[in-house]
């Protein structure tokens, strides 16, 4: 504001020189001054938000420059100010906080210059004070406004007015964690220019307008946190400019499009907790941008070893938890370098696990609990002492750690010790028993024949661990009765 307010003095003092009276626009002092109907817009919106008691002081004399609150800009137009920028609030420290019977002003649309609009914790009481937006009259900020965000206002409710459809100069698009509802309307879809159209943490319902894949200048794409269903549009493959899509949390199913894979610059692509099924296709090796590959919580199913992994070199979170994933771990995820989080836990993956894993030069953490891998974990310890809690191996029934680790603090949580089975052959009642012990030499309880009869051991029942104990014994026995 001040390059604006010197600019207005040099004015001044030009037209002085030049003309010896005073410039359209401007106070007895040579600056540039805004219109009285603008200014009385401006206060009377305010005062819809923020309360009656509002008067005005915090802004006077200045309502867009040297201004103690925060949320209110300006800009020139034709030597007046007019408010450009308002933000309602309490988005700073010295912003002003909404009153609690808040309602929109009609006088908001009277500021005909706005370019940035916001609504932030405003709308907070969804049972005592709920508020729907406006269905009218946006058409008037149809050529200027190019942001338009209401986040956390969970009092806020309804649908999303028709008259949005206007501002086709929108670039940002935001209404985040309110207590929107309805269907998403496909003239969203028009809105051509729009780069961030973030739609997340309402209640919206229904399917994804087809027509949003025509947005093909978006970079970010959120609708998660809603109750959107049925299948994802194969013109998604049109958002060819997309950096972030982010559809976590709704209802989604079917099978994730195969035209997905057209989208070379997306870095963040996150589809977990949806019903797409399907299997894992090779799609997304061709995302070599992809940073972040989320599908977790999906019965997406599929074999992990049918993608070549190392093709996403730029991964740092690849999380494909419990998505009904079969076969092994490819020793082609060891060649992600960059990755810090590893997520493949709650699947039915088999086989062992390679000790490539621990080459990840990057990784802070490494789910891979509740499978059916099986064998020796081979990592070093290391590897144990370095990740903690956060290399999760536990509920593999048939996984083991190998006696060699020393240190119990570096024992993987869960996770039982390795034994040798040691047979010991046909003992003097013909039967061939085998004993477990551990690689420490001591007995452990499942082993040890000196347990309570009142229940079967070794596969034996009763009875005939009876009989076995009296022959075991007996020939012992016999010459002490006739002493």
């Amino acid at each position: 504001m001040k390059k604006f307010k010197s600019w207005g003095v040099f004015i001044y003092v030009i037209c002085i020189i030049n003309l010896g009276v005073m410039c359209n626009g401007e106070d007895e002092n040579g600056l540039a001054s805004m219109k009285r109907t603008e200014q009385e817009a401006l206060y009377s919106a305010i005062q819809g938000f923020v309360g009656k008691w509002w008067n005005g002081s915090d802004l006077y004399p200045d309502p867009c420059g040297w201004t103690p609150i925060q949320g209110v800009g300006c800009d020139l137009f034709d030597g007046f100010w007019y408010v450009t920028d308002l933000s309602i609030g309490p988005v700073h420290d010295n912003s002003l906080s909404c009153a609690q019977n808040v309602e929109f002003s009609p006088h908001l649309f009277a500021l005909r210059h706005l370019k940035s609009l916001s609504f932030f914790n405003c709308f907070v009481s969804p049972h005592q004070n709920p508020v729907a937006i406006p269905t009218e009259n946006w058409q008037v900020f149809a050529g200027s406004i190019e942001s338009l965000e209401f986040r956390s206002n969970p009092g806020l409710i309804g649908q999303i007015p028709y008259s949005f459809g206007y501002l086709r100069n929108l670039r940002s698009l935001v209404l985040v964690e309110n207590g929107l509802t309805g269907e998403l309307p496909a003239f969203v879809g028009n809105l051509i220019n729009l780069k961030r159209l973030n739609l997340a943490g309402n209640s919206f319902s229904g399917g994804v307008p087809v027509n949003f894949g025509g947005l093909n200048q978006l970079l970010i794409l959120d609708m998660s946190r809603n109750v959107l269903s049925g299948p994802l549009p194969s013109t998604f493959g049109g958002l060819t400019s997309l950096l972030k899509l982010d559809l976590s949390n709704n209802q989604l199913e079917g099978k994730i499009p195969q035209e997905i894979g057209k989208l070379k610059n997306l870095t963040l692509l996150d589809l977990s907790k949806n019903r797409f099924s399907g299997g894992l296709t090779t799609l997304f090796q061709e995302m070599s941008s992809l940073e972040q590959l989320v599908l977790s919580n999906n019965p997406t199913g599929g074999d992990l070893m049918n993608l070549s992994w190392h093709n996403l070199m730029r991964l740092t979170v690849l999380d494909l938890s419990n998505a009904s994933l079969t076969g092994g771990i490819p020793n082609s995820i060891s060649e992600l370098k960059r990755l810090r989080f590893l997520g493949l836990n709650d699947n039915m993956l088999t086989g062992e696990i390679s000790t490539k894993l621990e080459t990840l030069p990057n990784i802070s953490a490494m789910h891979i609990y509740g499978n059916n891998l099986t064998g020796e974990l081979k990592f070093s310890e290391g590897f144990y002492g370095k990740m903690g809690r956060r290399f999760g191996a536990w509920d593999n029934p048939n996984l083991c750690y190998p006696s060699s680790l020393i240190s119990r603090m570096n024992v993987p949580f869960g996770v039982k010790q390795c034994q040798q089975e040691l047979t010991q052959y046909e003992n003097e009642t013909g039967f061939d028993t085998k004993f477990k012990l551990g690689n420490n030499g001591i007995w452990n309880q499942e082993s040890n024949p000196m347990v309570s009869l009142g229940f079967s051991i070794f596969g034996i029942d009763r009875s005939r661990y009876i009989s076995v104990f009296i022959v075991f014994f007996g020939h012992l026995l016999f010459p002490i009765m006739f002493i």
